[in-house]
């Protein structure tokens, strides 16, 4: 069974910074495009950021500049740092991998990031 384990959300200000990791077990990581995404209070869940085994990344243009999303493929792990949050950017985060062939993905359970103002 794979699994995909999100930890470092919480309750932070309004500028303040988070590291989002997503641990990955029983998948061959590194054949994975990993990804992170997020769905606010009655709103569709959407992309934050991307990242392939060969690093090349990709963001939300609401996010670029402010997150950065990083793997190491040693650890089976993925990482948001996230700086400058708003407020906007509060929502429950979830990890996803998906098979760099087949195109088959996984989702973590999410965690909840809240940035008050």
């Amino acid at each position: 069974q794979v699994q995909l384990v999100e930890s470092g959300g919480g309750l932070v200000h309004t500028g303040g910074s988070l590291r989002l990791s997503c641990a990955a077990s029983r998948i061959s990581f590194s054949a994975y495009v990993m990804g992170w995404y997020r769905q606010a209070p009655g709103k569709q869940r959407e992309l934050v950021a991307t990242i392939t085994s060969a690093d090349s990344t990709n963001y939300a243009d609401s996010v670029k500049g402010r997150f950065t999303i990083s793997r190491d493929n040693a650890k089976n792990t993925v990482y948001l740092q996230m700086n400058s949050l708003k407020p906007e950017d509060t929502a429950v985060y979830y990890c996803r991998a998906e098979h760099t062939l087949f195109k088959y993905a996984y989702w973590g359970q999410g965690t909840q990031v809240t940035v008050s103002s």
